[in-house]
């Protein structure tokens, strides 16, 4: 895995507390997606070690190590209330690799995280299959628009998109995360373009695809889009 480069080598955040724990779970899933078996394939450890130095990159503030701890986590809650994938594993996978390669000003993120996924899933022994779709599962998160009967898609957009439903101080301070990951944006540009993402999910026709998502989640994340588009777009 060294084909992006891995500016959080070394940062402090490294040692979130859940690092181990997060190797250990990563391993369960690579041996899950080669259908249980240890091989063929390398060790996954090395690999847990090179995607958590990257969710650990300074750029970092929302996209962090606790982020894909919430995501892998939600996927936990939607499959706990019956919202299980077709394919669990892949689903996992995708969850680490989503925003394995973020840089806040580049655009083709979630398209170079996909590569990646390709690359390091090949090399890990895990079928083409499965590979294929843990790529179309980390290039959904670009619209978190799945279609009907994807179950795969919905669960991996609504664990992602779930932070939206947090109660008011939570989604603050997510909100003000996202702002200093884009630091370098003049606010009024920033406004603008948080505005338009805002309004793009508000624009769904639902904003979460799992019944659990849609029955929990969707009335607060409403409510925290709402408001915050309204403080964005508020005259001075």
């Amino acid at each position: 895995m060294t084909a992006e480069s891995n500016r959080g080598a070394g940062h402090e955040s490294r040692r979130h507390p859940a690092r181990a724990d997060l190797a250990r779970r990563w391993a369960e899933t690579v041996r899950a997606a080669r259908d249980g078996a240890d091989g063929p394939g390398p060790s996954p450890e090395p690999y847990a070690e090179n995607l958590l130095d990257r969710w650990a990159e300074p750029q970092r503030r929302y996209h962090t190590t606790d982020h894909l701890l919430a995501v892998l986590d939600r996927v936990d809650v939607l499959e706990a209330h019956g919202e299980r994938p077709a394919d669990p594993a892949a689903v996992r996978l995708a969850a680490w690799f989503h925003d394995a390669v973020y840089l806040p000003d580049r655009s083709e993120n979630e398209e170079r995280s996909a590569r990646l996924a390709e690359r390091a899933l090949a090399e890990l022994g895990v079928g083409a299959e499965r590979t294929a779709e843990v790529v179309r599962l980390v290039r959904l998160t670009v619209s978190h628009d799945p279609a009907d009967g994807d179950g795969d898609g919905a669960v991996l957009c609504d664990a992602d998109l779930a932070i939206l439903a947090s109660p008011p101080a939570a989604y603050a301070a997510y909100a003000a995360a996202v702002r200093e990951e884009y630091g370098f944006v003049p606010d009024d540009a920033f406004r603008a373009g948080r505005a338009a993402v805002l309004r793009q999910l508000l624009d769904l026709p639902r904003l979460f695809r799992t019944s659990y998502g849609e029955r929990v989640w969707a009335g607060p994340a409403r409510r925290n889009l709402t408001d915050e588009l309204a403080r964005l777009t508020k005259a001075p």
